[in-house]
């Protein structure tokens, strides 16, 4: 059952038991009290079928919102890893094809390998350097010749 039909058939239902109040045996009680009762039920289950719409849309909105949240995030993390790569490739020392960028929540980690403890550092700085970065895991290896 879809959210979108659960208020209709709770709204059924408490017609439903508004009318089977209209027909029970109340202890002398008028048709006009009758029909005033089942108004009065029927108007609680339109306010509880009103009040769970509203805390639905509500709970739509946030998760909408922390989609949005999380798709922005991974967008940036794809920018700041393309962006580092590019850093990296423009560096006559380091090589792109040898060093794995992988950033998540700002956070990168630098894989592979660089020629020499220099080479190292500038990877781990030009990952630094890089807008949105929060922190560097350099894991890089220097090669051995």
């Amino acid at each position: 059952m879809t959210t979108r039909t659960m208020p209709t058939w709770t709204a059924c239902a408490a017609m439903a038991l508004a009318l089977a109040a209209c027909d029970s045996k109340q202890d002398g009680a008028t048709v006009g009290q009758k029909v005033d009762q089942a108004v009065a039920t029927a108007k609680g289950a339109a306010s509880e079928v009103k009040d769970s719409a509203r805390r639905g849309l509500d709970d739509a909105a946030q998760v909408s919102k922390e989609t949005s949240a999380q798709v922005s995030q991974k967008v940036s993390d794809a920018a700041i890893t393309a962006a580092i790569n590019a850093g990296i490739a423009k560096d006559p020392d380091l090589s792109a094809l040898r060093i794995n960028v992988d950033t998540h929540e700002g956070k990168v980690a630098l894989y592979g390998s660089a020629p020499n403890e220099a080479a190292r550092q500038r990877a781990q700085t030009i990952a630094q350097n890089e807008k949105g970065v929060t922190a560097v895991d350099n894991k890089l290896a220097i090669e051995s010749r």
